[in-house]
């Protein structure tokens, strides 16, 4: 199976099929309760774009020292870099793929209870991660070879999370129902759907650079981490700059002259 041919079978057809419930729903009305409806589309695009500018460097390093590796006669042949066409268009419609499913979930999901702000929540969050972080990046540039896929990824993936749990750790963990429905059905998904590339040799990925633990001995734990921890980003990310919690915690921070902690 063609990478290409991975990407129509797996993301295409999801895509077009919350496309066409996307465009049901606005037909009918339905609207995004306490977010910002009419910047629904302009938050996806700025995942779109952050998204690609901020995974080309970490991918191409997997690509360049052999962490992951393609087929070269299941690719287009065209390469940026170390990186084929393919895996820059996956970049894309992976982030599209997760906004479209979380307006999905956004437009049928309750209202949560009452707001409860915590500022001390937001700090304790933030720094379970940063110690996280650190154990990873110590791993990573301490030479651990067998940990190198995966303590990369959280070396590069975690530090995105570090402005939205400062900024609003408390406010995802109101919107809860909404986050957790938003990641773990596409994780899982995206990493079922990798087990099948992998099946099909479209796309492989060094047993010398993981961690040896293989979900149905086909799928590496770094390869579900990577699904789980992208979709994290775009969830977060989108229900953090369209919420109208966030709009109001922005708006006081900015009378304060940006002031201290939002």
């Amino acid at each position: 199976m063609s990478y290409f041919g991975f990407l129509a079978r797996f993301v295409f057809v999801p895509i077009l099929v919350l496309l066409v419930i996307t465009w049901r729903d606005q037909r009918r009305g339905l609207v995004v309760r306490q977010f910002q409806q009419g910047l629904v589309w302009r938050a996806i695009g700025i995942h779109i774009a952050l998204a690609l500018i901020y995974t080309t460097p970490w991918d191409n390093y997997l690509v360049a020292t052999g962490v992951w590796s393609y087929n070269p006669q299941l690719v287009s042949g065209i390469v940026f870099g170390w990186v084929p066409l393919e895996e820059y268009t996956f970049f894309i419609v992976e982030t599209l793929l997760s906004g479209l499913w979380w307006l999905f979930l956004a437009r049928r999901l309750s209202e949560p209870a009452s707001f409860k702000p915590s500022r001390s929540g937001r700090l304790l969050a933030f720094g379970v991660l940063f110690a996280g972080w650190l154990c990873f990046s110590l791993l990573f540039f301490g030479g651990w070879k067998a940990g190198t896929y995966l303590s990369i990824t959280l070396f590069w993936a975690l530090p995105a999370i570090f402005p939205q749990f400062l900024f609003g750790a408390d406010i995802l963990w109101h919107y809860r129902e909404l986050v957790f429905w938003g990641i773990f059905p596409a994780g899982l998904y995206l990493s079922l759907a990798d087990m099948v590339a992998l099946k099909a040799s479209t796309w492989s990925i060094s047993t010398a650079q993981t961690v040896g633990v293989n979900f149905f001995g086909v799928l590496p734990l770094e390869e579900v981490l990577f699904f789980f921890i992208t979709n994290i980003l775009v969830v977060f990310g989108l229900t953090l700059m369209l919420s109208d919690l966030s709009r109001q915690r922005l708006t006081a921070w900015r009378l304060r002259g940006y002031r201290g902690l939002p």
